[in-house]
C-alpha cells in the first residue's frame, strides 16, 4: 500500500515521500507525517540475520513507497558504507544494566550520521524522480552535530548548496571546529548572536517566506531541509531501532515479540519520535523514556500536558539538547489530537503567539508509553564518572543523561525490561566535559591534549574525524546577529 505524506496543519496537503522530502516543510509550515504506518510485515527472527543495510531497506521500502527498490538500495549502500569505522553499523554495548546502541561509528562521530550519509542520496534521487531542475539549497540550524553531519554529506553533492546556522556560544569546541573546517565549494557555515531556538525559527521564517521563495525561484534555487523537521531525516532513524532489537534477538537476550524499552537523550524530540514511528510498525516497545537536560521543557510536558517555553535557556555540558522548542513534538501531537490538524494549528499557534501551550486529557491519556525525566550538569558528571569506574565505559554527556534518567526510570518503577540506551555522540566529540567529570584535575590541559588523555583512558582509537580537525584551517568565520539571517542567505545566493 502506497503511503503519502500530509502536513500537520493541512490533513489535505497530500505529496509523496519523494515530494516530502525534497520540501522539508510544507507551505503552511507544517511537518509532512505519514497518512498510514504499514506493518513491519517480516518476521524478527528473520530480520534477526540481516546486517544493517539490509534491515534498513526492509524498513524503509515500506515508509518511502515511491522509491523503486534499485533507488532505495542505491541509497542506502552508498550512505552506510566504509564512512562507518565498524561494519555493523550501529554496534550495541552491554554496558552497566543496558544496552548502549552506538550511533556515532560515522564520519562526523554522532548519531545525526545515521540519517544524513543517506539524506543527500534520497534528496539527489527525489529531485530527478520530479524532474527538479533548480539547485537545492539546504538551509539548517544546528544545535551542533547536526550541521556538521550535514555538511560532510553535503560537501561538493553537485546540485546542491548548504548553509548552516549555528548559535556561536552555544556548541563544544570540538563541534565549532569541525563545522568552521569543513572543505566543499557548496558549503557556508555561520555562527549566530543568539541560542539554538533562534536560529531555528529564522530558519523557518524563511521556508514560510513565499517572496523570499519566489526571488529564489528565478536564480534558480529551492530550499529544502536537513533538519530533523525533514521525513527524510526521520524515516532512516527508525532503522536503527529495528536493528537494535534483532540485535538483542539475534544474541539471544530477548525472545522476537518480547518487548522492551528505549531510552533517548532528547531535545528537539525526533530521534525519540522515529522509536514511537517503529513501535507504530509493530517493534515491541513498551515505554518511550525521554530524557531531558536542565532544558527541561519535555520532562514538564509529559508531567503536566502544558509545554511551556518561558523559561530561562540553559547552557549545559550535552548542548545538543539545549532546545526549548521541540520541533517534532508537533507531529507527536498532531498523532494524539486524532489526526486534527485544525487542533494542531490551534496549538502551534498558541506557542508562536504566548510561549506555551495546553494539550486535553484526551490528548494526555494517549502519552501514557512516554516517560520524562531529567539529569541536572552534576548528576550528568556522576553518571560518567560512575559507569566509567564500574564498567571502564566512557560515554559522552548526552549518553550520560540518558544513562543517569534510566537510573531514575529502574528507581521509581522497578521495571527491569531490556533496554536499549541511544548513545548519541562519541565522547571525543565532548572531551572537555567528558574528561573533567572523571578527573576535574584535567581542567588545565588544552582541548587536544584531552582528547589524548581520554585515547590513554579508554583505550578506543581516536576518530578520523578529531585527528582531521587537529591542524586544520577555519573556512567559515562569518558571524551575525540572529536577526541578520536571512541577509546572510541573500549574500550567499546572490539575491
Amino acid at each position: 500500500m502506497a503511503v503519502m505524506y500530509k502536513s500537520t496543519r493541512n490533513s489535505n496537503d497530500m505529496i509523496t515521500a519523494s515530494k516530502a522530502i525534497l520540501k522539508g516543510l510544507s507551505d503552511n509550515g507544517g511537518l509532512y507525517v505519514p497518512d498510514n504506518i504499514p506493518s513491519l510485515d517480516v518476521d524478527l527472527n528473520e530480520l534477526s540475520q540481516m546486517n544493517y543495510q539490509q534491515v534498513a531497506y526492509e524498513v524503509m521500502s515500506r515508509m518511502l513507497t515511491d522509491f523503486t527498490e534499485e533507488e532505495l538500495k542505491h541509497c542506502i549502500n552508498s550512505a552506510y558504507d566504509k564512512k562507518f569505522d565498524t561494519a555493523e553499523i550501529a554496534p550495541l554495548v552491554k554496558k552497566a544494566g543496558g544496552n548502549y546502541l552506538e550511533l556515532f561509528h560515522g564520519s562526523t562521530i554522532a548519531f545525526k550520521d545515521m540519517a544524513l550519509s543517506i539524506l543527500p542520496y534520497l534528496l539527489v534521487t527525489s529531485a530527478k524522480k520530479n524532474d527538479v531542475t533548480n539547485e537545492i539549497v539546504i538551509l539548517t540550524a544546528t544545535s551542533g552535530d547536526t550541521g556538521k553531519a550535514a555538511l560532510a554529506g553535503f560537501a561538493d553533492v553537485p546540485g546542491t548548496k548548504i548553509i548552516v546556522f549555528y548559535p556561536k556560544n552555544g556548541v563544544s569546541p570540538i563541534q565549532e571546529k569541525q563545522m568552521v573546517t569543513q572543505k566543499g565549494a557548496n558549503t557556508s557555515v555561520i555562527g549566530i548572536i543568539g541560542n539554538f531556538d533562534d536560529a531555528q525559527t529564522g530558519v523557518k521564517n524563511m521556508f514560510n517566506d513565499k517572496d523570499l521563495a519566489k526571488e529564489m525561484d528565478a536564480k534558480g534555487y529551492q530550499f529544502s531541509s536537513a533538519n530533523s523537521i525533514n521525513i527524510g531525516r526521520l524515516v532512516p532513524q527508525m532503522v536503527y531501532y529495528v536493528y537494535a532489537y534483532t540485535r538483542l534477538v539475534a544474541k539471544g537476550d530477548i525472545k522476537a515479540g518480547d518487548k522492551i524499552n528505549v531510552v533517548v537523550p532528547t531535545g528537539n524530540f525526533g530521534n525519540i519520535l522515529a522509536a514511537y514511528y517503529a513501535k507504530e510498525m509493530g517493534l515491541p516497545i513498551a515505554k518511550f523514556i525521554c530524557a531531558s537536560n536542565e532544558n527541561k521543557v519535555l520532562y514538564d510536558f509529559f508531567e503536566t500536558g502544558v509545554y511551556d517555553k518561558n523559561r530561562e535557556f540553559i547552557l549545559t555540558s550535552s548542548p545538543s539538547m539545549d532546545i526549548l522548542i521541540s520541533s517534532n513534538l508537533e507531529r507527536l501531537i498532531y498523532r494524539i489530537a486524532g489526526d486534527d490538524s485544525d487542533k494542531d494549528v490551534e496549538l502551534m499557534n498558541a506557542l508562536t503567539t504566548s510561549g506555551r501551550y495546553e494539550i486535553t486529557s484526551d490528548m494526555k491519556a494517549k502519552l501514557s508509553e512516554f516517560y520524562g525525566n531529567y539529569a541536572n550538569e552534576s548528576e550528568t558528571a556522576a553518571t560518567i564518572k560512575r559507569i566509567y569506574e564500574s564498567d571502564g565505559y566512557i560515554m559522552d554527556t548526552h549518553t550520560a543523561v540518558a544513562a543517569a534518567v534510566y537510573e531514575k526510570y529502574r528507581k521509581d518503577t522497578g521495571d527491569d525490561t531490556p533496554a536499549v540506551i541511544a548513545s548519541t555522540a562519541s565522547p571525543y566529540k565532548f572531551t572537555r566535559s567528558v574528561m573533567e567529570a572523571i578527573d576535574p584535575a584535567c581542567a588545565s590541559q588544552s582541548d587536544f591534549e584531552l582528547v589524548d588523555e581520554l585515547n590513554k583512558l579508554s583505550g578506543v582509537k581516536i576518530p578520523q574525524a578529531i585527528e582531521d580537525i587537529r591542524s586544520a584551517a577555519v573556512l567559515h568565520d562569518t558571524v551575525c546577529d540572529k536577526n541578520e539571517m536571512e541577509k546572510e542567505v541573500r549574500r550567499i545566493l546572490g539575491l
